[in-house]
């Protein structure tokens, strides 16, 4: 009997859990489609943002700009400190999701730590910060306040002292720790240099500098690059533009990260409660015949009990 007890207070238990990562499931599904449409809607931005840059940059270009300047290391005299932000969430169940991205946090400092730089470490999520403070690491930067629901201040107030500190030469470079959103299923880590912005490919292989034919009434230029399909008039000039486009193309990477994290949290934490629901479903499928047949041996026993009896009566 007591065994019996103890077998239904575990099937009560195991309900009740179930009952609670089904909620949570269902909660996750449903911000995970609006998380969802707000990485849909960042990334024609990013991808037109891009696409201007890599049309305007030339080498000569790159040497006015100390966003484009790639420092060099420590050891050759270049900037000591680097910064590494991490973006995590703020609450956990959601499987692996929070230690994978530590993973690459801590993968990424020892890469820099080995080439001489000194890491400051900007945490946004609590558990990084949670992780690292337990470590004794000193952050730089604590945010907790970001949430699942990232704005573009959010990646201004982050993004605007690194920007200003690499300009000045106080750092080498600035990695984005995120999670890449491919599907609800797929949120792998990744590291991504946002500091110094990277030299378009095609640009930074060729160096070939744009055509320019001047407009004077106007005060425009009309430049063309060697397999653009696109012509621009540029007002006032490539130089001019590029000094407003850089920033913003840094504090939108660090946004698009945000939201591509706090969608891949949903996705990831989706996962883990409908994982956590159909395991409990098992669990309660064995706990339940388990009860049954100890239930269906203990009436077995009572009868063969009073027929034993009765038969002693009768003989």
């Amino acid at each position: 009997m007591a065994q019996n007890r103890q077998l239904k207070g575990r099937i009560r238990s195991v309900q009740n859990t179930r009952k609670i990562t089904k909620t949570m499931e269902l909660v996750a599904t449903s911000k995970l489609k609006r998380a969802q449409d707000r990485v849909t809607a960042a990334r024609p931005y990013a991808e037109a943002l891009r696409q201007v840059i890599a049309d305007l940059y030339t080498p000569d270009l790159a040497d006015r700009f100390p966003l484009l300047r790639q420092p060099p290391l420590p050891n050759k005299g270049g900037p000591s400190r680097a910064a590494v932000i991490l973006l995590t969430s703020n609450r956990g169940l959601a499987g692996g999701f929070n230690s994978n991205l530590i993973k690459e946090a801590r993968r990424r400092i020892e890469s820099l730590e080995q080439q001489g730089y000194t890491v400051d470490l900007f945490g946004v999520g609590k558990k990084g910060i949670g992780f690292f403070k337990y470590l004794g690491r000193k952050m730089a930067l604590e945010r907790m306040d970001v949430g699942d629901r990232p704005t573009a201040e959010h990646a201004t107030e982050v993004a605007e002292p690194l920007i200003q500190a690499f300009a000045s030469g106080e750092l080498g470079s600035v990695d984005l720790i995120q999670a890449r959103f491919i599907s609800a299923l797929q949120t792998p880590p990744a590291a991504i240099r946002i500091l110094p912005v990277e030299a378009p490919a095609g640009q930074r292989a060729s160096g070939a500098r744009p055509e320019q034919s001047r407009e004077g009434a106007a005060g425009h230029e009309t430049e063309k690059t060697s397999g653009m399909t696109a012509n621009y008039i540029l007002a006032p000039s490539a130089e001019a533009i590029l000094e407003r486009l850089l920033p913003l193309y840094v504090r939108n990477a660090v946004y698009r990260g945000m939201v591509e994290t706090a969608a891949a949290e949903h996705g990831a934490r989706r996962t883990a409660m409908k994982n956590a629901t159909d395991n409990a479903g098992d669990i309660l499928e064995l706990l339940k015949r388990t009860y049954n047949r100890q239930r269906q041996a203990q009436i077995t026993q009572e009868i063969a009990e009073i027929v034993g009896g009765a038969a002693a009566l009768q003989g």
